[in-house]
């Protein structure tokens, strides 16, 4: 079964740091000071589980009266199976549920397609982050613009 976890702050989302680790510092090669940016107690964290498996993870923070989604993450090996897209429609439910109609992500470049397919559109010029080409993308809507469509 898929599921879903939330954890609050630096309290117990050993899971969610895991995946990170994996994902951003060893596949991805991103120096372990900027991933683990301090940032963490102050954020909800959303762990995805298969069975008791976690398999993916994503992070969100009040920034300026909006939800700054990031570390959004997938293990390798499970890629491909909607987690990242659940995970991310979980989170958006969220930032919606507690009235942040505004939602913004620092995306990958690379994967800037995965965040307009749900309805984040980008926003400025392109920059780089931890040596990775990134782009400001923002969604507007609350909990009933949720239901979107794949």
């Amino acid at each position: 079964m898929i599921q879903a976890r939330w954890f609050i702050g630096g309290d117990d989302c050993g899971d969610a740091l895991m995946i990170r680790r994996r994902v951003f510092i060893e596949e991805q090669c991103i120096d372990e000071d900027v991933e683990m940016d301090g940032k963490d107690a102050e954020a909800l964290h959303l762990v995805v589980y298969d069975g008791e498996r976690p398999v993916a993870t994503g992070r969100m923070r009040l920034v300026d009266n909006q939800a700054l989604i990031g570390r959004v993450a997938v293990l390798e090996e499970e890629r491909g199976k909607g987690y990242g897209d659940f995970a991310m429609r979980v989170l958006i439910w969220q930032a919606a549920e507690m009235r942040y109609d505004r939602q913004i992500v620092h995306a990958q470049l690379e994967v800037a397609g995965f965040y307009k397919k749900l309805g984040f559109k980008p926003v400025g010029e392109e920059y780089e982050e931890a040596g990775i080409t990134h782009i400001t993308m923002v969604r507007e809507g609350g909990a009933e613009s949720c239901r979107i469509s794949p």
